[in-house]
């Protein structure tokens, strides 16, 4: 089984890619983020003529979150409860969706960005992590009383350490690197979730996403942020693991690479 997870920027502006993609990559489940559109405007038709199955959470034109699968798409959850709101009204953005693919349950994540250390969006974003902990905590306790393998995928917008970023002089008092997101993500694995792709991808100079601006691509100047973190079992299963840099390529590329994973179910 081929599981992947992949920050479309847009799935209105990279159908085409994600076709061509999947075609190529030949996986059976597909975790995407940051769609940004509505449920009316996901190009659905398209998908599930390639065999895949789909389950969509988007509100408007940002944020959004997917699952294909061609191995079954049950259970599908959108959003998690009473997860943290932002703005004024709060909303509960379209940023988690999870269903069960072929006896395992996954996760799409897209973590707030925080935009800067000081900045509202950052107090959201802890928030925002700490109540999907709590949840996380819940789900692996589920699987050790024999409940369902899972994994949390997606655009973390954390480099966790710092080979996962091109600089860390560079990103000095910059979100993504300080030292809370960094706890938040590492509370996730104290839970007992496990980076299934870094033994199969270690770094410095492995990235999953790359700016637009400034010939980040070309020059190598990346950051690690789009992670698969998989439950015990789950990971017990994984026989290895990949960034997909070649997709970054090209016009009309996202400014993410997908992350695909290996795995040999024993569910």
């Amino acid at each position: 089984m081929r599981i992947a997870t992949w920050n479309v920027n847009s799935i209105r502006s990279r159908i085409d890619r994600v076709e061509a993609w999947l075609a190529r990559a030949d996986v059976d489940v597909l975790a995407i983020q940051e769609t940004k559109c509505r449920e009316d405007q996901f190009p659905r038709k398209r998908l599930e003529a390639m065999g895949y199955a789909v389950a969509h959470h988007g509100l408007n034109q940002w944020n959004g979150v997917a699952i294909l699968s061609r191995v079954g798409l049950d259970d599908v959850q959108a959003g998690l409860p009473d997860i943290p709101t932002w703005g004024e009204p709060g909303v509960a953005e379209a940023r988690a969706i999870g269903a069960t693919c072929g006896g395992v349950r996954v996760w799409s994540v897209y973590v707030p960005n925080g935009r800067h250390i000081s900045d509202p969006h950052m107090a959201y974003k802890l928030s925002w992590l700490s109540h999907l902990r709590d949840e996380v905590e819940s789900w692996i306790s589920q699987e050790r009383s024999g409940g369902t393998p899972f994994a949390v995928m997606g655009d973390w917008n954390i480099a966790p350490e710092d080979d996962d970023v091109w600089s860390m002089e560079y990103y000095i008092d910059k979100s993504h690197v300080s030292q809370p997101e960094r706890a938040a993500f590492q509370s996730l694995l104290d839970t007992g979730l496990i980076d299934v792709v870094r033994p199969h991808a270690p770094g410095p100079g492995v990235y999953t996403y790359w700016d637009y601006q400034r010939l980040a691509f070309q020059k190598r100047r990346g950051m690690r942020i789009d992670f698969v973190l998989g439950s015990p079992r789950f990971a017990a299963d994984v026989v290895g693991a990949a960034i997909d840099r070649e997709e970054r390529k090209g016009q009309g590329a996202s400014d993410h690479a997908p992350v695909v994973v290996e795995l040999e179910p024993s569910w």
